[in-house]
């Protein structure tokens, strides 16, 4: 499986081509960067393959794209692939409903697997948390994140995805609006990602805990979700992690 990285410097993105060039399975088919970057020109690990802004030519030759870039790269890398089927596997987080909507709108010329966590298991321990909020409609949520202190202080996209789905899944079962959960939000050292969704039922509690060791998870993940998107032909459209399970 031929791959092309779009945010190759960044710190899933090195990941991934740490596992890519390690895997006899996989090929780096691009290691994508902004135009600005220092490595542009720049071979990856002394390879052939150099670092390198986007270019409609490269588009042509790669099974699937991985991104891990930021909203406004991550638009205009599909806006110039234009109609063309590429599968696209999106690990972008932080698009603005708008922006999203947008997404939606591009998910008609490929298949596009779109998710704010990909970190190996996590969709996993989403659907328990929210096959109990379903349960247990009555119980307060809170949700929890703890990440790396060079991250900024707002909530993740992961805590707005668990934030959103509780309340929608709670609304469901009660027949009318939820409370919202809150978010707690910590920043420690170099911690990579724990997540947690509590359940306090007044004389009773229950703890969803979610904890990445290594950022290699989140790379583990999204190339698991690459081969998924490509291993049976897939139709334009958009996906989810949850897709991925049921098959």
């Amino acid at each position: 499986m031929r791959i092309a990285i779009m945010g190759a410097s960044g710190r899933v993105g090195t990941r991934l081509i740490e596992l890519i060039l390690a895997n006899p399975g996989l090929e780096l088919a691009a290691a994508l960067v902004s135009p600005g970057s220092r490595l542009v020109g720049t071979p990856v690990a002394g390879g052939s393959i150099e670092y390198r802004p986007t270019d409609a030519a490269m588009n042509t030759h790669c099974d699937v794209i991985i991104d891990f870039s930021a909203p406004a790269a991550s638009l205009a890398l599909q806006e110039q692939i234009g109609t063309k089927f590429i599968p696209m596997v999106i690990g972008t987080t932080g698009f603005k409903p708008e922006e999203d909507a947008r997404l939606n709108d591009l998910c008609a010329h490929r298949p596009m697997l779109i998710s704010a966590n990909f970190a190996h298991g996590f969709e996993a321990f989403r659907q328990a948390a929210m096959d109990f909020a379903r349960r247990m409609p009555d119980a307060e949520a809170t949700i929890a994140e703890t990440y790396h202190a060079r991250k900024k202080s707002a909530a993740s996209g992961t805590s707005l995805l668990l934030q959103r789905q509780l309340f929608e899944a709670r609304s469901r079962v009660m027949g009318f609006a939820a409370p919202q959960p809150s978010i707690v939000v910590e920043r420690e050292g170099d911690t990579v990602g724990v997540n947690e969704i509590r359940f306090s039922m007044g004389s009773a509690e229950a703890t969803f805990t979610y904890r990445v060791h290594t950022r290699a998870a989140y790379a583990e993940g999204a190339l698991t979700a690459a081969q998924w998107l490509v291993s049976t032909p897939r139709s334009a459209g958009r996906y989810s992690l949850s897709d991925s399970l049921t098959d």
